[in-house]
C-alpha cells in the first residue's frame, strides 16, 4: 500500500504563486507514475500532469504547460506542482494520485488540498 499526503494549498490572488507538495509513504519503491488532479466545484475532476517516478518524465495538459510543473525529489518521496500565473479559474481541490509501477490506472489518492484564487 501507498500513502499519499498533499500540502501547500490555500488562499492565492490572481497571478501569484503556490507550491503543492505530494508525500508519499508506505511501499513507494512499487509506484510508476504520479499525477496532479483537480475538481473545480460542479465539475468533473480534471487530470493535470504527471511524473515518472523511476525517470521523471513529465506531461502535461495545454491548460497549464508553461504555467505549472510537476517535479519530484525521490529521496523525499516528494511530489511538487509549482503553480504559477495563478487565475480564478484554477480554484479548486487538487489531488495526488499515483499508479503501480507498469499499470496505468490511479490506485492511491490523497486527500486533497484546497488551492482558491481570488480576482
Amino acid at each position: 500500500q501507498v500513502q499519499l499526503v498533499e500540502s501547500g494549498g490555500g488562499l492565492v490572488q490572481a497571478g501569484g504563486s503556490l507550491r503543492l507538495s505530494c508525500a508519499a509513504s508506505g511501499r513507494t519503491f512499487s509506484l510508476g507514475t504520479l499525477g496532479w488532479f483537480r475538481q473545480a466545484p460542479g465539475k468533473e475532476r480534471e487530470f493535470l500532469a504527471h511524473i515518472t517516478w523511476m525517470d521523471g518524465i513529465t506531461f502535461y495538459v495545454d491548460s497549464v504547460k508553461g504555467r505549472f510543473t510537476i517535479s519530484s525529489d525521490n529521496a523525499k518521496n516528494t511530489v511538487y506542482l509549482q503553480m504559477n500565473s495563478l487565475k480564478p479559474e484554477d480554484t479548486a481541490v487538487y489531488y495526488c494520485a499515483a499508479t503501480r509501477y507498469g499499470l496505468a490506472k490511479y490506485d492511491y489518492w490523497g486527500q486533497g488540498t484546497q488551492v482558491t484564487v481570488s480576482s
